[in-house]
């Protein structure tokens, strides 16, 4: 591999690590402003749990790229500034969420060796569970008050923790939970013809699939979910389920012309993209012919670099094709964060 090129992912990186710190970071909570600039703190009208999961996943990814204590330091301090804005407490309502901070925090901890970050990851997997019951057959919960509801979101990234958590504590429960909501999620939300995956179903309590919400986020985490458990099982079905969902995903949202994925619009939507390219990266790692899968990485990087970053730095916008606007959210810079950190990390992996 070209040293010249990777370095460039790594200096790429680094400059947009270096804006979320410096345009972000917040000392006076402990985490970050959820949008730049934001004077005195005073965006911070809302608590976006999910997206200091999301926050934490990133540091991650710089601590191990590079082995700057400046990113433990940095966990460290958004550690206690969560715990603090929860009230003292982990778990949340919805179960998303929570399994996103115990993704982040296991990665945390697999970093550092923090075990806080573990107790962290244990607690929140124990409240994850009670969101599994018989409605539509099973399924986790999307969020306590609505147990009827199913979708996506909250099985798919349960399906990566529970494999992680096995992978890394050799806890054969969690396996079994991985195996379980697998099949539950392929058999309900994901599309037997194409491999492409639906958000959710019984949202209005009809028992409606909700086939017209297209979002890469959900391709993105079913990928995922698909990866780890090949890793721990090596059956090829789930590396062929993974790859189906992938070219899905590509065929169904990604634009005809440039190859670049979608502005899915602000606020949470911010982060879809981010989650799709996080786990389209594992299976580049798993899958040794996933060359057009990395091409495809690599396409929306260079796209993200020479159109979609600001004027004044690093920051981007909710669309990869176009600088974003005199105010940029947390979500949507994690987002083009995730994808250089991945950009990074794989041609490093390569070289």
């Amino acid at each position: 591999m070209n040293q010249l090129k990777l370095k460039l992912w790594d200096e790429r990186a680094d400059q947009a690590q270096e804006a979320l710190d410096t345009r972000f970071w917040n000392d006076e909570i402990g985490m970050y402003n959820i949008e730049t600039p934001c004077p005195n703190g005073e965006c911070n009208t809302i608590f976006h749990y999910w997206w200091m999961a999301h926050a934490v996943d990133v540091l991650v990814d710089g601590l191990l790229r590079t082995g700057d204590t400046r990113y433990a330091d940095r966990l460290a301090a958004l550690h206690q500034g969560l715990l603090k804005r929860n009230g003292g407490v982990w778990p949340n309502e919805l179960y998303d969420d929570m399994e996103w901070m115990a993704l982040a925090w296991l990665r945390a901890y697999q970093a550092t060796g923090q075990e806080t970050y573990k107790e962290t990851v244990f607690i929140l997997w124990e409240d994850i569970l009670t969101g599994w019951n018989e409605h539509m057959d099973g399924g986790i919960a999307w969020q306590k008050s609505q147990l009827d509801y199913k979708n996506t979101p909250a099985n798919a990234p349960a399906v990566i923790l529970a494999a992680r958590l096995y992978q890394t504590f050799g806890d054969a429960e969690a396996l079994n939970w991985a195996e379980r909501i697998y099949a539950w999620l392929k058999g309900h939300l994901v599309d037997a013809d194409t491999g492409f995956v639906w958000d959710g179903m019984n949202r209005a309590g009809d028992g409606g699939i909700d086939k017209d919400w297209k979002f890469t986020y959900n391709q993105g985490v079913y990928i995922g979910a698909a990866v780890e458990l090949y890793r721990i099982t090596r059956e090829a079905g789930y590396l062929e389920d993974a790859r189906r969902t992938f070219q899905a995903a590509v065929t169904e949202l990604a634009d005809a012309g440039h190859g670049g994925l979608p502005d899915e619009g602000g606020g949470d939507a911010g982060l879809f993209k981010g989650i799709l390219v996080r786990y389209t990266a594992e299976l580049c790692k798993a899958d040794p012919g996933s060359g057009v899968a990395a091409d495809f990485l690599r396409a929306n990087g260079d796209l993200l670099w020479s159109r979609g970053k600001s004027g004044d730095g690093a920051l981007f916008g909710t669309d990869w094709n176009s600088a974003g606007g005199e105010i940029i959210q947390l979500s949507s810079q994690l987002s083009g964060i995730k994808l250089l950190e991945m950009l990074a990390e794989l041609e490093g992996v390569r070289s």
